[in-house]
This record gives structure tokens, C-alpha cells and sequence, in this order.
């Protein structure tokens, strides 16, 4: 009977150890989540917060040993799919940022014209 005493602490550290990563694999859908409302809002300013926090969230999770990696793999993949759109999605507000600055140069350039021989 004695045997099964060192077993147990082991059984309810592994139990922690599950709860543990069960509440970081949540972290990671619920930072998922948010990043995907935020980037549908169009809202850098809690992109950037965001980000932050997963960053936080990952590091966590990476620090600990992984109890299900198929689960913490699975979460990583859909979290990097939002981190793709996400990078889609700034690369064509940059775009459009960048031919609206153009387009107000033009227009400068064509006042200056215009001031001139006017």
C-alpha cells in the first residue's frame, strides 16, 4: 500500500500540470479571438495590445512542457492563420495609405502649377 503514496503527489502534479496548459491553450483561443474582432474593427490600437499579450500567452505556454501537443499545435496553427490575415490585411492598408499620399503630392504638386501660372 505504501507504493501507491509516491504515485499520488506525482498524479495530482500531472493533474496541475493539465489544468495548467488546458487554461493556457484557452488563453490562446480567447487572444485568437480577440485579435480576429479587432482586425475586423479595424482597430490597431488593440491589434498592437493584443499582440503583446499573445506574445506573453506564447511564451507561457512554450515555458511549459506540453501535456496535449496535438491541441497546443493545433491552437498555434489557427492563431498563425489569424497572424497571415492579419499581415494580409496591413500590407493593403499600407497600399492605400501609400497611393492616398500619393494622390495628395499630386494634388500639391498640381496647386504649385497652377499658383504658378495663375
Amino acid at each position: 500500500m505504501q507504493s501507491l503514496h509516491p504515485k499520488a503527489p506525482h498524479n495530482k502534479a500531472i493533474g496541475l500540470e493539465e489544468h495548467v496548459m488546458s487554461h493556457a491553450l484557452q488563453r490562446i483561443d480567447q487572444t485568437r479571438e480577440a485579435l480576429v474582432d479587432a482586425l475586423a474593427a479595424r482597430n490597431w490600437d488593440a491589434i498592437g495590445e493584443l499582440d503583446l499579450g499573445c506574445r506573453n500567452v506564447i511564451d507561457d505556454v512554450l515555458s511549459q512542457a506540453p501535456v496535449d501537443e496535438d491541441a497546443l499545435r493545433e491552437k498555434l496553427e489557427s492563431l498563425l492563420a489569424v497572424y497571415q490575415q492579419l499581415l494580409e490585411v496591413t500590407t493593403g492598408e499600407r497600399q492605400a495609405i501609400f497611393e492616398e499620399m500619393a494622390q495628395i503630392n499630386q494634388a500639391k504638386n498640381a496647386s504649385k502649377v497652377y499658383h504658378l501660372f495663375g
